[in-house]
């Protein structure tokens, strides 16, 4: 399976597949239509604590923000991980959505490293 990440505020693309928005909250000022998800797994984004943190951490803290998000994938949020591996497991090409600005330390990333171990790529 080919995982892409794209931020939600980027356009859409005929190759994106099957687009899953991976954010617990919806990105700001962008409208449904124009996101085009076919998947909202909020249930799998980092907790409102988590979330937080991060938000008030410094770049510096992104290997400790990583290692706690992968532990909630592990234990909290094990059954929702399980979920979308399942769901997204006949994709082809699946597009993880997020809304951070910043696309090398942003929680998809994890999350696409964790998905890949659950469908065992």
């Amino acid at each position: 399976m080919d995982i892409r990440l794209k931020r939600a505020y980027d356009a859409t693309a005929p190759d994106d597949g099957f687009r899953v928005l991976v954010d617990r909250l919806w990105p700001r000022g962008v409208s449904k239509e124009r996101a085009a998800i076919d998947l909202w797994a909020k249930d799998t984004a980092p907790s409102p604590p988590l979330r937080t943190a991060w938000h008030h951490a410094p770049p510096t803290e992104w290997a400790a923000y990583a290692d706690r998000y992968r532990d909630e994938l592990a234990h909290e949020a094990a059954p929702a991980l399980a979920a979308l591996a399942d769901t997204l497991r006949p994709q082809p090409v699946v597009t993880l959505v997020y809304a951070a600005h910043d696309p090398v330390h942003n929680h998809a990333v994890v999350l696409t490293q964790a998905l890949r171990a659950a469908l065992g790529d």
